[in-house]
């Protein structure tokens, strides 16, 4: 008998939003990752995730856990859908899925061992939302009976990016409920087809369900320093109005492990459930074209784009015209500060592109052209030797920290709106066409006390211009009181 003709179940989602945002350079980037990105809506992926659980009778307030980086990022998205997380946990830096889904479990087994506990990636594409939630019902029947579920999406086509599930026995009692026979690494070509052949197979979706205190018996089981280094943590952290912060320096020495390789490859108890909904874990640039429809030659344009004599070439712009003669499967992306041309079969190939900027330490691997912070955005419009220009904004009633910087001058104009500035303790408000200098070593902070976004122009100069170079003396965000200075 399938769970929805059972007493409706309670369950408590669990969005992981983490994410080093490679895969989709350079829109994405390890300071914007794909989840608070607006990929295929109007939406963000985050957004369009939690929407999939929002007004069913089902599903509790998810609970989040992020990166503490993406604190308000995560708190912004879910203000503008109206929806209060049951809790925000902030891990201090990734340590992979297996620690994150602990520190959720442990939190949520306080509350209630036996609540169920649906964890889910922020990221992916779940196309049809009846059958996602129909997947989900079937998944509670073997969940609350104590499986540790996973959910195995239909295999389409012999592909190398995803892991894996062979479907073992049925599961007596459940709808579409079976065994895990085994869990098989990302194939080769040769292997994946043969998968397809044979049949059996099923594309890991890396998301699960399970009841909290079961898993942790898992957990403790197959991975007792995990268990405990993450309880320590959390009971060293802080815990504030819903907002969970373990302690760094314990969560830190946690393994860096998935719940795949730390749990779900050892228990005895993992069931699969065979689901089809239109599944996508959107990992390049490829995946995104194929959930596009282009023309009849198969080209698919987001943006201001003119082609010529292409075929199967997708296209997404910023603002710019895009111009392509003669292209053939090809992907271009073009941002403010990046163009990305790359052949649809190697877009995997993208992350070593990063990798690259990352040995370089270009700033284009970690930050978007306009940078998203609490008060407001910065946009870098030059740089040059010694010196850069940003254009600010800062919205009504937000201010930036306190803080001085040890290599840097800076010379603010504003452009519009009304700013205050204190340099040293000593304020001034300045209107548009009006200036101020902060030297190097000053202590300043900028404030916006209008009821319109203040725009004002930053040109900084000094020997390093890193965004490191802070030392914040107060904050009204709850930042760290100091950034760690990399330039000394």
């Amino acid at each position: 008998m399938s769970a929805s003709s059972q007493t409706s179940p309670t369950i408590h989602p669990v969005i992981l939003c983490g994410g080093s945002g490679s895969r989709l350079w350079p829109v994405s980037r390890r300071a914007l990752p794909k989840q608070f990105i607006q990929l295929t809506s109007e939406f963000s992926m985050l957004q369009e995730t939690v929407l999939n659980l929002s007004g069913h009778k089902n599903f509790h307030p998810p609970v989040m856990v992020s990166n503490e980086a993406f604190q308000f990022m995560v708190q912004g998205q879910m203000r503008e859908l109206d929806i209060e997380p049951s809790a925000l946990i902030l891990e201090p830096e990734s340590r992979n899925t297996a620690p994150a889904i602990a520190l959720a479990a442990l939190k949520m087994n306080a509350v209630d061992p036996n609540t169920c506990l649906l964890v889910l990636p922020s990221d992916h594409i779940l196309g049809d939302k009846d059958r996602f939630l129909d997947a989900i019902d079937r998944g509670y029947a073997a969940a609350r009976d104590g499986a540790l579920v996973t959910f195995a999406m239909k295999a389409e086509r012999p592909e190398t990016g995803y892991g894996y599930i062979r479907q073992g026995k049925p599961l007596a009692g459940t709808d579409e409920c079976y065994a895990v026979d085994r869990f098989v690494e990302k194939p080769d070509a040769k292997t994946a087809q043969r998968f397809l052949d044979e049949g059996g197979y099923h594309w890991n979706s890396g998301m699960f369900m399970f009841k909290a205190n079961r898993f942790l018996e898992e957990l403790y089981r197959h991975q007792p320093e995990i268990f405990t280094t993450a309880m320590e943590a959390l009971d060293r952290g802080t815990n504030d109005g819903g907002m969970v912060r373990p302690d760094a320096e314990i969560f830190a020495a946690i393994e860096n492990i998935s719940i795949d390789y730390a749990v779900m490859e050892h228990t005895k108890h993992a069931v699969m459930v065979a689901a089809d909904f239109g599944w996508s874990d959107v990992g390049s640039w490829a995946s995104i074209a194929d959930l596009g429809s282009g023309g009849e030659d198969g080209n698919l344009i987001e943006g201001d784009a003119v082609l010529h004599d292409c075929e199967g070439t997708y296209v997404r712009g910023n603002g710019r015209l895009i111009a392509a003669i003669g292209q053939r499967d090809q992907i271009i992306i073009d941002t403010e500060d990046a163009l990305l041309i790359v052949p649809k079969d190697r877009a995997q190939d993208v992350k070593a592109i990063v990798e690259k900027l990352n040995r370089k330490n270009r700033p284009e691997a970690a930050l978007p052209a306009v940078v998203q912070r609490p008060w407001g955005t910065y946009e870098g419009i030059h740089r040059g030797a010694r010196h850069q220009v940003k254009h600010i904004v800062v919205e009504p009633g937000e201010k930036l920290s306190l803080q001085y910087h040890h290599h840097r001058s800076e010379h603010w104009t504003v452009v519009s709106g009304t700013a205050e500035v204190t340099i040293d303790g000593k304020v001034r408000v300045l209107e548009a066409n009006q200036s101020a200098y902060i030297p190097v070593g000053a202590t300043h902070r900028l404030y916006n006390p209008g009821d319109e976004p203040m725009h004002l122009i930053e040109v900084q100069c000094g020997g390093y211009l890193g965004e490191d170079d802070i030392v914040r003396l107060e904050d009204v965000y709850g930042r760290a009181p100091t950034q760690v200075e990399a330039a000394e």
